[in-house]
């Protein structure tokens, strides 16, 4: 491609990708902020939970920082269906401000803490060490309400792949979500309240064995979204394994599951089970890589759609096959490598 055509295709990248793009941007006092989240016109998803990891020391550096007018970084939202907003860069800061003036019991709880905010550790406004905002003058308190912060939201004329992208690119806080935290963030609905569900059934976790932390960021969910995203629409993938899964979630989030699908789902993972009671994995792994998952749970489930008698023997040998390790190793998520190895997998169980 010359550098003039490269250009050319640059700009129509640029006039594209700009036009799904749509922000509003505000100057909020604390006190509007702050009276949003008691009313629920903000919300924190439930994936950010695992990011109130601000101590007390650093939450009171952001409340001297707001008395003193020193500009603190935006909060970054974006619009949902019904005209809320949701958090998604600057939970640290909403939940501090909320710990803070912590006026509501019922607020505390959101943001997992048992009391209002302290302040410690201040030099500048050392005056301040030790005392809550209930302790503070009604003229301090107005001063703190009254500060304005930058707010910018992702209004709803947006597309879902765009928020996509801007909570994966705004994701700063002191515990970084995974994509599929992302996801459940964005794609609401049936369909991800399947994948929770089915994440949970003994089964699937007798065959699927991850990290004790992958347990609790999603993963779990994501490997179920990998089953039915490859098993349904593999023909369609390309190379990014994140924008195909997104691209399925996004498809499928306001449907239910049939019961057909998961009945299958469950004699899928009926069989995994059986066969791999120590999880699936191979050599020394202690975990279940995602290829050799994918190969091996899309590979069973065509195999009963196709109706064959699958034997647990024969299923519980294909995890260590060599042609399949080739197959499942390194850089292997082509489509050609996708296809391979699922109908390889397939194929032997016919």
């Amino acid at each position: 491609m010359s550098i003039a055509s490269q250009l050319s295709h640059l700009q129509t990248q640029l006039d594209l990708e700009r036009r799904l793009v749509s922000f509003d941007s505000y100057d909020m006092s604390v006190r509007q902020i702050y009276e949003m989240f008691v009313e629920k016109a903000i919300s924190i998803p439930p994936e950010y939970q695992r990011q109130f990891v601000w101590g007390p020391e650093r939450e009171s550096d952001l409340i001297e920082s707001i008395l003193l007018g020193i500009p603190v970084p935006s909060l970054f939202m974006a619009t949902n269906a019904d005209s809320t907003w949701e958090i998604v860069d600057g939970v640290q800061r909403l939940s501090t401000i909320a710990h803070f003036v912590g006026l509501k019991d019922s607020l505390l709880k959101t943001i997992n803490r048992d009391s209002a905010l302290k302040i410690v550790g201040l030099e500048k406004l050392n005056a301040l060490n030790d005392l809550t905002y209930e302790d503070l003058p009604k003229s301090v308190q107005l001063m703190f309400l009254n500060r304005p912060i930058r707010v910018t939201v992702l209004n709803d004329k947006s597309d879902l792949n765009v928020r996509f992208d801007l909570f994966e690119r705004l994701n700063t806080g002191g515990v970084l979500l995974t994509n599929q935290e992302i996801r459940n963030c964005i794609f609401r609905g049936p369909f991800n309240e399947s994948l929770k569900k089915l994440s949970k059934s003994a089964n699937f976790s007798t065959a699927v064995r991850l990290k004790e932390s992958a347990q609790k960021n999603g993963m779990s969910e994501e490997y179920v979204l990998r089953y039915f995203a490859y098993l349904e629409n593999h023909n369609q993938f390309g190379h990014s394994v994140k924008g195909f899964l997104n691209d399925y979630m996004k498809v499928n989030a306001d449907k239910r599951l049939s019961p057909a699908k998961i009945g299958l789902f469950n004699k899928t993972f009926d069989l995994l089970a059986a066969a791999y009671p120590k999880g699936i994995t191979r050599g020394q792994a202690s975990t279940t890589s995602a290829n050799l998952y994918e190969a091996l749970a899309v590979g069973t489930a065509m195999a009963v759609q196709a109706g064959a008698k699958v034997s647990v023997a024969k299923l519980s040998k294909i995890a260590g096959n060599l042609e399949l390790r080739k197959i499942t190793t390194g850089a292997t998520n082509s489509k050609t490598m996708v296809l391979k190895r699922l109908h390889f997998v397939r194929d032997l169980l016919i």
